[in-house]
């Protein structure tokens, strides 16, 4: 029953990690993405694929940019998976 909901925590902390590191190093292409995060190139691009579907990167000649949705999202992160926890939390109770 929680193997999926494991593998969907595993693809967001993929994901977050990858936003992170556009955001340090934009603009950043897939190549230097795998070589810094130690992920396979197919996986870096999956994410990127995904970030930039939901308006959270975008492309730019020169590699992978953050948007101002970007920034929201990281802002709020603590707070989000603080509301996550709690939920979980509640399944313990």
């Amino acid at each position: 029953m929680f193997s999926s909901l494991e593998e969907e925590i595993e693809l967001i902390k993929r994901h977050v990690t990858i936003l992170r590191l556009v955001k340090e190093l934009q603009p950043v292409g897939i190549i230097k993405l795998s070589d810094i995060s130690g992920l396979p190139q197919h996986k870096v691009r999956y994410s990127l694929r995904i970030l930039e579907k939901k308006g959270i990167i975008k492309p730019s000649p020169s590699g992978a940019i953050i948007t101002e949705k970007a920034k929201e999202l990281l802002s709020n992160l603590e707070r989000d998976i603080g509301r996550i926890k709690r939920k979980l939390d509640e399944c313990l109770e």
